[in-house]
């Protein structure tokens, strides 16, 4: 019985994030052999495809400023895509090392309430997961389903192929047409087209939900530590055993922590960097876009905001979990017993207070906090910029 609910539990913190990351070759747990390597090479491709297929448009000068952004927002995304898969395939020991451990706890937890909180941690990543991924594969389809309605419908209106300007998915007409790519093929490349959006995105997207997840069940871990702490028995006998078998979690638990701070170091500071720039540029779009009652691009605007913002919002709000589940451990040994402790071991105590007013966070560059003040910063800074060129367009 115990062993079919650690399967059960096993199975639904860790299967969403194997159907994602397998196919693009990161996932933690896999063999890492030639096989996991094509995968990681075919998913690096396509996010490479994406962004090359972008660039040459605006090269070529077939675009206009809105097919510009589109462009510059896809080139962005694509660079995301191509880093995150590299990175995490290079420096996959942490992520190995955290899913290890993620596994180990769900193999010797014993008890019921620690289960209920790595539980709802896991549910947490799963619904995020599921948002996240659920709606950028919907705007891939939706994008890729647009070329073939118009493609049909300007076939039934008995266009000749002389008038007919072909549409596709990604932001490829010119490229193609450079390249003397046969028009007949139109709905191959499409369908091509489909398959190339949805492994660039999951490239982006799909490393952001693999990191989220083991980060949150991380902190999980931390809450799990704190209530042990905090019901942390006095009078039960070998106090001393029992008290660092805690305080080795708890290092145990920083290092962890630490080598998932360091690895999302760089990727956090050049997400930071693109998507504070794509703000202004998409905030930019928009207001041109209400000045002139163009319902489409507002539309689309707000769609693209609404991504990116999420993708922001979810890691400052993780990182101020993380921050303020670590700074908590020193406030739950101050709520148990430390009173009645041995003198010896109260000595102890002060140590673990002094780690804790240093703890492990998300840091973009190693130099900036990724945690709500940071998000807030952000915003204001974007909506600042908005505002005054709102007020010189008189908006």
């Amino acid at each position: 019985m115990a062993s079919k609910r650690w399967k059960d539990d096993i199975a639904y913190a860790m299967i969403p994030f194997k159907l994602i990351t397998w196919p693009i070759g990161v996932w933690p747990l896999q063999v890492y052999d030639i096989c996991s390597l094509l995968r990681c090479a075919l998913g690096t491709c396509c996010a490479s495809l994406v962004v090359i297929l972008s660039f040459m448009e605006v090269y070529l000068g077939c675009t206009d400023v809105e097919q510009n952004i589109d462009c510059l927002t896809i080139i962005c995304c694509g660079l995301l895509g191509v880093l995150k898969t590299t990175w995490f395939r290079i420096y996959a020991n942490s992520l190995i090392n955290n899913y290890d451990s993620a596994l180990n706890d769900y193999l010797t937890i014993d008890n019921t309430k620690d289960r209920d909180i790595m539980r709802k941690h896991a549910f947490i990543g799963r619904i995020l997961c599921c948002s996240m991924m659920g709606f950028s594969y919907f705007s891939c389809l939706i994008y890729a389903i647009t070329p073939f309605l118009n493609h049909d419908q300007a076939d039934q209106i008995n266009i000749t192929n002389e008038d007919k300007i072909l549409e596709y998915g990604l932001p490829s007409r010119c490229t193609l047409e450079y390249l003397n790519f046969p028009t007949s093929m139109y709905k191959t490349v499409c369908l091509v087209e489909i398959f190339i959006m949805i492994l660039a995105t999951t490239t982006n997207l799909g490393n952001d939900a693999l990191f989220l997840n083991i980060t949150l069940h991380v902190c999980g871990q931390v809450n799990i530590l704190r209530i042990r702490f905090v019901n942390f028995d006095v009078k039960s006998p070998r106090i001393y055993d029992r008290f660092n078998v805690l305080i080795k979690r708890h290092r145990y638990l920083i290092t962890l922590a630490r080598e998932l701070a360091d690895l999302i170091s760089f990727i956090l500071l050049m997400e930071l960097f693109i998507i504070s720039i794509l703000l202004c540029i998409m905030g930019f779009q928009l207001i041109l876009a209400l000045k002139n009652n163009n319902t489409v691009v507002v539309g689309k605007s707000l769609m693209i905001l609404s991504a990116f913002l999420t993708q922001l919002t979810l890691y400052s709000f993780i990182g101020n979990y993380l921050k303020s589940e670590m700074e908590e451990i020193g406030l739950s040994i101050y709520q148990s017993a430390w009173y009645n402790f041995p003198r010896k071991l109260t000595k102890n105590i002060i140590f673990i207070l002094m780690q804790t007013k240093y703890p492990v966070a998300l840091q973009a560059g190693n130099f900036i906090v990724v945690n709500l003040s940071t998000y807030v910063s952000i915003l204001k800074t974007s909506f600042s910029y908005l505002s005054v060129l709102r007020i010189m367009l008189g908006v």
